[in-house]
């Protein structure tokens, strides 16, 4: 084609696009730092490429719903096109550095999600329930170059040196520091679109840094690869069989795992995105009941709450909810199923970019009766479609019997493992031991191959979907001057479904006015970590339970606590 052909052609596309109100500029799909290498049968998986996909195709589509607010796909790209350019010309953002953001779900926090990898940078989405001393911690370790942070949580980066945009969530300019920021990038944004932003010419480096507790109850920075939140947001939308009428309410923080990578699958689907604040109950019957949700996730106490709020009633049109963290009840399903919700159970680890495996119901499930239904779906079921396989093995990393019987640990391998520890070889190449992803995860296998897990190999509570560490809450509390000994256990809660208890030896010899009881010691760890991660209860005793080597016996204590209530199988 010669170059007047080529002028030619660009300009009835220009003016196609400009009748629809988009700019070519603004959605042409990024090209890669490299473009040399490109070759005709291979490009590097990205998930920012589905924004501009999505953008491309369905401009007047509805993107996102925030209060009032809405987004059409034109404008949520043509905001986070923006973003990507105020990172890089106002913050000086080059490739690979980490930007790290502290906010709720809200539109600000979407659009980082597209933003930060355009600008060919590390997102890291921070925990807003954490401690000023823990997010301290997290934008060291990760070594943050910069910060975002909604105004409700100023006061955890208060006095951290990094620049610093506040988000006032309103989306008006006049009054939002963020809105301004976009305001720098919205010319580049216009004029180069995507066509200026160096897209990564390696799916396998690093795109996010989610930070978990792990076992030693120092957070660790899982590592994730374009290619697996690229192939794990396709897998979301298979499993959950998204469409492009979909509509889905976001309760699965962002901070958690990216939301367990939704946000690129719904982006994908160019379903609509619907963005809440906080956890409000009357605020989610408020959507459910106008705005067309069909799909939401969360765990089964979160959906608890929903199904037994005093605003629920049976929704007109059916809503896949996707749970994990534990195992729903037969009650929950009946309850569910009473309001038109269908169940999808799925199970995973911040390590496995959220859910990896899915209790996939069998033809005649539905006949069978309540509590046999329950007992199937209860189960962790098989790998994605978009992994590559899922073992339970002995301590010899051979496979264990199918027979529903012999116990051993849940490995992976695959697409949807990370890519590490960030700077933590030592706890990498421990996860990675033998070739395979070790879960931690005790469970057995049954003779039609499901998975189903029997307990945890690490002392990890989860409430409300949230992990806590055992021995992070047991470090806090041992710092107190008056404590000897402390043990730590899950015990039943009827709204989180199991929070930490903690049984505590005074050291002996106290005076009267050192000597304090389990509410001042609550107040201690109040003080010195987050609220949710703080004992429910603590009990000053006299001994506890040990071994004739002296190892604590933990079980003893979880037995008499559980004694009477169906304990947490996932």
């Amino acid at each position: 084609m010669s170059s007047n052909s080529n002028i030619i052609a660009k300009e009835r596309i220009q003016h196609i696009t400009n009748t629809i109100g988009l700019n070519t500029a603004v959605v042409h799909a990024p090209h890669r730092v490299k473009p040399a290498n490109k070759v005709a049968n291979h490009s590097e998986l990205n998930p920012v490429h589905f924004l501009a996909r999505s953008a491309t195709i369905y401009p007047q589509k509805t993107a996102v719903i925030h209060g009032p607010r809405r987004y059409t796909y034109s404008q949520l790209n043509r905001r986070a096109v923006a973003l990507a350019y105020a990172l890089k010309h106002q913050l000086s953002i080059r490739r690979g550095d980490v930007v790290a953001i502290i906010a709720p779900n809200i539109p600000a926090m979407l659009e980082a999600h597209f933003a930060i990898p355009a600008s060919n940078a590390i997102i890291c989405a921070i925990n807003t329930r954490l401690a000023p001393k823990e997010v301290e911690y997290i934008l060291n370790h990760s070594g943050a170059k910069a910060v975002f942070v909604d105004k409700e949580f100023v006061e955890l980066v208060r006095d951290s040196k990094l620049p610093k945009v506040v988000i006032a969530d309103t989306g008006v300019a006049a009054s939002d520091e963020y809105e301004r920021f976009l305001e720098t990038g919205y010319q580049k944004a216009a004029t180069l679109g995507w066509g200026g932003l160096d897209q990564t010419d390696d799916e396998n480096e690093g795109v996010s840094l989610c930070y978990t507790s792990g076992t030693t109850g120092k957070p660790k920075g899982v590592l994730y690869t374009y290619r697996g939140m690229y192939l794990a947001a396709l897998g979301n939308a298979i499993e959950a069989q998204l469409r492009l009428d979909s509509v889905h309410l976001f309760i699965v923080p962002l901070f958690h795992a990216n939301s367990w990578i939704f946000p690129y699958a719904v982006t994908a689907i160019a379903a609509t995105h619907v963005m809440l604040r906080k956890v409000d109950y009357d605020q989610i019957w408020k959507i459910l009941l106008t705005e067309g949700v069909t799909h939401m996730n969360g765990a089964p106490t979160i959906m608890i709450q929903i199904v037994h709020h005093p605003l629920a009633v049976k929704l007109p049109t059916p809503i896949t909810c996707t749970v994990a963290g534990s195992a729903p009840t037969s009650t929950l399903i009946a309850r569910m199923k009473e309001l038109n919700m269908d169940i999808c159970h799925v199970y995973g680890l911040t390590e496995t970019y959220g859910p990896i495996t899915k209790s996939y119901p069998q033809p005649g499930f539905e006949e069978l009766p309540l509590d046999e239904r329950a007992k199937n779906l209860a189960r962790q079921g098989h790998v994605y479609l978009v992994s590559d396989d899922v073992r339970v093995v002995d301590t010899r990393m051979q496979d264990v019997a199918w027979d529903g019987k012999q116990v051993g640990e849940i490995v992976f391998r695959g697409n949807l493992v990370m890519k590490g520890y960030h700077n933590d070889p030592e706890a990498t190449a421990k996860a990675f031991d033998g070739g395979w992803f070790h879960s931690g995860d005790l469970a057995v296998r049954h003779a039609d191959g499901y998975i189903a897990i029997q307990d945890r190999q690490k002392d990890i509570i989860i409430s409300g979907g949230e992990n806590i560490s055992t021995l992070e809450v047991e470090s806090c509390i041992s710092q107190h001057p008056a404590v000897l000994e402390v043990a730590v256990i899950a015990v039943p809660h009827p709204r989180w479904g199991e929070t930490p208890k903690a049984f505590v030896i005074l050291k002996p010899g106290l005076s009267s006015d050192k000597i304090v009881n389990g509410d001042q010691l609550i107040a201690f760890c109040k003080e010195n970590m987050a609220g949710f991660k703080c004992p429910s209860s603590i009990v000053v005793v006299k001994e506890l339970p040990k071994t004739s080597t002296g190892k604590l016996q933990k079980y003893v204590l979880r037995e008499q606590e559980w004694k009477g209530h169906t304990k947490r199988i996932n």
